[in-house]
């Protein structure tokens, strides 16, 4: 066994170090500086008009309207998609960026982010446009639809559009495997085998690997399948009661952990702009850290955190009852903010806030594991229970992206296979469930890692290919909600929900 994950750890470092170098990175951050541009910088300058349609407008009655049986509401569907991108990766990810790339990777997880907001619009945008009913009358939509349907609409590009519509939706389900599955639980149970069972000495098995690391994995898997099975409702129920306490929940108390070690604040944030172009070497540190390392490092990160460039999101985002293609975009743009410019940047204010860094050079202290540093950050103001509540935290963030990720892959085996393989796939993402507990750490998150830029790539080509309709939707909807002006809405590929989606709009729906 031993043996085997070795070999796979082998493959997957020379692949991920090619879908990760500098043209992964390029075009992701690529993408997202296009749309920001071509939409003339509208998570900038229309903030005044997002911030109302979504944070103003969770209240209100459209955003929790559950009438349409074939869809889910709109603040469900953004808290599905933020259960799915609100994970391991707003702690362990962002403990693990600043420990190789160090400080100064928070400032690319940044950058990724912002001009990712317009990434995930434009995704957004793009998977209500192209969206489609399924035989059981609900809602599928993905890159999978504007990579065939819209891609493919060009001259001469069918066999091109259907060929990346086809490979993304592997990836996708090799990647709700990863990042969906394995690393989360996997962090899961390292957690809380850290938290609750450290002092019972239990004996390993083989490896790490002990009776209480199974009866985690037995435990998860079980919860996981009454849940999974149940389909996109029961999930979109369950995430819309837990994502927001969990987020609140962890940012309050990280705030407290910052105001404890506040006399550090100024010093963390001067950290992160002064190392963003790398951290020389300096005495007693054995090498310095180049700045390629830090850019892949918060980039990389940024996106196993918010998921912008990946097309994953765009599959529960299209099953909002939304008819406006931007409004849902809107919540893309809202998704990314609040999971790293608050979430993580909370992560990253409470390590380096933690004394755990030297602040000075950039460099981690010798003894700190990636693993704990936030954990031991939380310890260091709240004693022991500050481990027990990270480890609460990470079971709640990282289960309930498991649950967003089961979607993502049923909606991509929909597509390649039909809705009667949707339930043989739960099946398997369940039992898989145990594999994430049983398998190391770092082979987790590096296969994660590689199916990320797996589905990026073909989803970025459409975002590209498809920049001029993402912007003529966009004037549309300006020129209609926000300059007024009595023009027919834009909103479906499809003739018929076209003009039956278009009256609704007229008769005041949203």
């Amino acid at each position: 066994m031993e043996e085997f994950l070795n070999n796979v750890a082998s493959v997957n470092d020379e692949i991920n170090s090619f879908i990760w170098g500098y043209p992964g990175v390029i075009l992701l951050l690529g993408t997202g500086i296009l749309m920001t541009v071509l939409t003339k910088v509208f998570q900038v300058t229309r903030i005044t008009h997002w911030w109302k349609k979504t944070v103003g407008g969770v209240f209100k009655k459209d955003a929790h309207d559950k009438s349409d049986k074939g869809a889910i509401s709109q603040f469900q569907a953004l808290c599905t998609a933020l259960s799915a991108t609100i994970g391991t990766g707003n702690i362990a990810g962002v403990a693990s960026a600043i420990f190789v790339g160090g400080p100064g990777a928070v400032f690319w997880m940044w950058i990724a982010a912002f001009f990712g907001m317009m990434t995930n619009y434009s995704e957004n945008i793009l998977g209500i446009f192209y969206r489609r009913k399924n035989k059981d009358n609900e809602w599928s939509g993905g890159a999978m639809y504007y990579l065939q349907d819209g891609l493919g609409h060009y001259k001469g590009l069918k066999t091109v559009g259907k060929v990346l519509a086809v490979l993304f939706a592997l990836f996708a389900i090799l990647a709700s495997f990863g990042i969906g599955n394995m690393g989360q639980v996997n962090k899961i149970v390292a957690n809380m085998e850290s938290a609750f069972f450290d002092g019972l000495g239990l004996e390993p098995i083989y490896g790490n690997v002990t009776i209480a690391t199974i009866l985690l994995g037995v435990f998860l898997m079980i919860v996981g399948s009454v849940i999974i099975i149940g389909g996109l409702k029961r999930i979109a129920a369950v995430a819309e009661k837990v994502v927001p306490f969990m987020a609140i929940g962890y940012v309050v108390l990280g705030i407290v952990v910052i105001i404890v070690n506040g006399s550090l604040i100024g010093d963390a944030f001067a950290s992160i702009f002064k190392f963003a172009f790398g951290i020389e070497a300096v005495e007693g540190a054995a090498v310095g850290i180049a700045i390629k390392t830090v850019i892949k490092q918060g980039c990389k990160r940024g996106v196993f955190s918010n998921e912008a460039g990946l097309g994953s999101s765009v599959m529960v985002h299209s099953n909002s009852n939304v008819k406006e293609p931007v409004k849902q975009g809107l919540w893309g743009i809202f998704e990314v903010f609040a999971d790293t410019f608050i979430v993580c940047t909370m992560t990253a204010l409470v390590v380096l806030t933690s004394g755990k860094i030297d602040l000075a050079t950039g460099i981690v202290n010798e003894g700190v594991e990636d693993s704990t540093l936030v954990a031991d950050a939380f310890a260091g103001v709240f004693g022991q229970p500050g481990r027990w509540f990270i480890a609460i935290a990470v079971l709640l963030f990282a289960f309930t992206t498991v649950l967003g990720w089961s979607h993502y892959g049923s909606k991509s085996v929909e597509y390649l296979f039909g809705l009667k393989a949707v339930a043989v796939y739960r099946v398997i993402f369940c039992i898989m469930i145990i594999s994430g507990a049983l398998m190391t750490s770092s082979l987790a998150w590096d296969i994660s890692d590689t199916f990320n830029g797996f589905m990026m790539v073909p989803n970025l080509i459409g975002v590209v290919a498809l920049c001029p309709l993402v912007v003529k939707i966009t004037n549309n909807y300006v020129n209609r909600k926000i300059k007024g002006m009595d023009i027919e809405p834009l909103v479906s590929y499809d003739e018929k929900i076209q003009k039956e989606t278009a009256e609704a709009i007229r008769n005041g729906a949203e």
